[in-house]
């Protein structure tokens, strides 16, 4: 499975313009800090929903990509069809390890949200893997987003699944939560 930025929209700037928007300051002229950047994604306040990524998964497994297709607020999904008339296969003879194209357009807080269910270790191995997959291809165009997602646990400091993996437990997990605080009070 690969994963192909395809573009990028909304600018940090124009996050920090809105930030001020809302609490009646000017616009500024300066960009906003690395720090200033990881707040506003750690507390999640509206205008980072301006950052904006268009990502295609390329031979996504099918039931994968129905795993994401869950999703829904702060997400546009287009995945390639199975339709027969549009293949010319017949789909009810298709397994649900095909391999499809999963093309989306998702903003900075959605990622965010679907890092905390899709990073969880009792989701699937495999969806596990296209998630981190998707987050080590923007880890270059935005590192405070990507350093902003973490599996629910670490985002909520203990876990709260029925059938728990145990890993609120152990120091990797200790070690994950004062990385994912790094910061955020000084």
């Amino acid at each position: 499975m690969k994963v192909k930025i395809l573009e990028r929209f909304g600018s940090w700037r124009g996050v920090a313009d809105s930030a001020n928007t809302t609490i009646h300051k000017k616009e500024g002229t300066k960009e906003p800090s690395e720090l200033w950047k990881k707040r506003m994604l750690l507390c999640e306040h509206s205008p980072i929903r301006q950052i904006q990524i268009k990502a295609r998964w390329e031979d996504l497994k099918s039931w994968v990509s129905v795993h994401f297709v869950r999703h829904k607020f702060g997400i546009e999904h287009w995945v390639r069809t199975q339709r027969t008339d549009r293949t010319g296969i017949d789909r009810n003879g298709l397994s649900q390890d095909v391999l499809v194209e999963h093309e989306f357009l998702i903003n900075a807080q959605a990622i965010i949200s679907i890092s905390r269910k899709r990073l969880c270790k009792q989701a699937s191995k495999e969806t596990r893997q296209a998630w981190n997959d998707f987050l080590y291809s923007i880890i270059d165009l935005e590192p405070e987003l990507f350093q902003a997602c973490a599996p629910d646990c670490i985002y909520r400091g203990y876990c709260y699944e029925f059938k728990s993996c145990g890993f609120h437990k152990t120091d990797e997990f200790k070690e994950g939560l004062k990385i994912y605080r790094k910061g955020i009070n000084e």
